[in-house]
Parts: C-alpha cells; sequence; structure tokens
C-alpha cells in the first residue's frame, strides 16, 4: 500500500527503472508531466495513476509494486517460474485495490485583464462558488481539504504551463523561491499564477514566462501566497 510521504517508496520506484533509460526519460515514456515528476522526486507522492503509468512502461503492474513492498511476491506463471518481478511476459497478478481518493474540485476561472503594475503581466479570476469539474487527487494531498485546481487560461506561463493546462493548488503549504504560486490579491477577487522568485521584507519578487516578466509585488496587496503543486493527471 502506497504512504504518503514515504521516502522508501520512492526508493523502491526506482528499483524499476529501466537500465537504459535516465529517470526524466522513464517519466516522458510514461506520459508524466515534468512538474509531476519532479513532485514525486521531492515528496515521494504518486498517485496511483501515475504509479500505474510508470510501471506500464517496464510491463508490471500496481500490484506486483505492492508485493514487492510488503515482501509478497506475485505468483510465477507455472510454465515459466524463472521469470523475475516486473517481467512484460509475466502473468497479471491483482492485490487488495488502493482505496480511492475523493477528487479535488475544479474551480472556474476567467481571465481578468491586466495588473496594474505591468500591462504584460496577466491576471486571473477564480469563482469557488461555482466549480467546474474536478480532478484526481494525488496522494500527497489525501489529508487537505482545502486544495483545489484550476484551468490555465492563457499563456503567462508556458512552456511551464500551457494554456488549458490544470494546476493544482494547496492553500496552506510552505512555499519557497522557486515554486510556482498562485497569488491571491488583497484589494480584488483577482489573482497571479506566477513563479515565485524572492520572498522576504515588505514584497515578493515573481516571474511570468511569456512574455518574460520579473516583477516586485507588495505585501500589502497580497492576501494569501498559495502552492502550486503541478499539473493535474
Amino acid at each position: 500500500m502506497t504512504n504518503d510521504r514515504d521516502p522508501a517508496l520512492l526508493i523502491d520506484l526506482m528499483r524499476f527503472k529501466p537500465d537504459t533509460m535516465s529517470a526524466n526519460a522513464w517519466a516522458v515514456s510514461a506520459g508524466v508531466s515534468r512538474t509531476v515528476w519532479t513532485d514525486i522526486r521531492r515528496h515521494a507522492n504518486p498517485s496511483r495513476r501515475t504509479l500505474e503509468k510508470l510501471l506500464a512502461v517496464v510491463g508490471s503492474s500496481l500490484a506486483e509494486f505492492e508485493a514487492l513492498r510488503i515482501g509478497v511476491p506475485p505468483p510465477l506463471p507455472p510454465d515459466n517460474p524463472a521469470l523475475a518481478l516486473g517481467d512484460a511476459r509475466a502473468q497479471p497478478w491483482r492485490g487488495a485495490p488502493l482505496a480511492p481518493l475523493a477528487p479535488i474540485p475544479l474551480l472556474a476561472v476567467r481571465a481578468a485583464g491586466r495588473w496594474s503594475g505591468d500591462e504584460a503581466v496577466t491576471c486571473i479570476a477564480l469563482d469557488a462558488a461555482h466549480p467546474a469539474g474536478s480532478v484526481d487527487r494525488p496522494a500527497s494531498l489525501a489529508r487537505d481539504p482545502a486544495a483545489y485546481a484550476v484551468a490555465v487560461v492563457d499563456d503567462a506561463m508556458a512552456p511551464r504551463f500551457r494554456r488549458d493546462a490544470r494546476v493544482i493548488v494547496a492553500p496552506g503549504r510552505e512555499v519557497t523561491a522557486g515554486d510556482d504560486v498562485l497569488v491571491r490579491l488583497r484589494a480584488s477577487p483577482n489573482a497571479l499564477l506566477k513563479q515565485l522568485i524572492a520572498l522576504g521584507g515588505a514584497a515578493i519578487t515573481l516571474r511570468q514566462h511569456h512574455p518574460e516578466r520579473q516583477f516586485d509585488l507588495s505585501l500589502a496587496e497580497i492576501a494569501e501566497i498559495q502552492l502550486v503543486i503541478g499539473e493535474a493527471i
């Protein structure tokens, strides 16, 4: 059974990495985004779906991975008992399913024009009262009822986050320089989806990728700085 923030989980997962691939190449082959893979390597928090994608690349399964973690080998095909754990020819074996996690609400969002400090910096507006759907909840947010997701409505953070991508926000999580953040503004319902460059003193420094902008925002203008943990799968 996978556990939230279990360092041993990542070690066990890397035992399945193909010898001919780097870890990043493995993630690309599995269709796992760079931001999700970075979050997995930082927090050891892959979702069930992400684990299944990574293991499918090597012909394995979530059941085999769980069996490895609890030390119970899966049954081998009777005609070839020498097949190793993870061999693509091994017959499927299913362990007890993981308990499903409640989905994360996808909030309605719209473009909200430009930030007053720089006409090239874009804002968004969130409508928490009218969810637009939901996304799968990663294991790292299993106990976070405040988590939500928003759709990216412009190209301001491309190629990091492309238009129509859905990103997951974790209010209350600690943010540090280099993190992607959603900055809720105090005087309006608008917010800024940017990268945090520096935090301290009377202002923070944010970065927008397209067009390239780096700018300061006074703490007096900020209601909350919320961590963006990556794209939803």
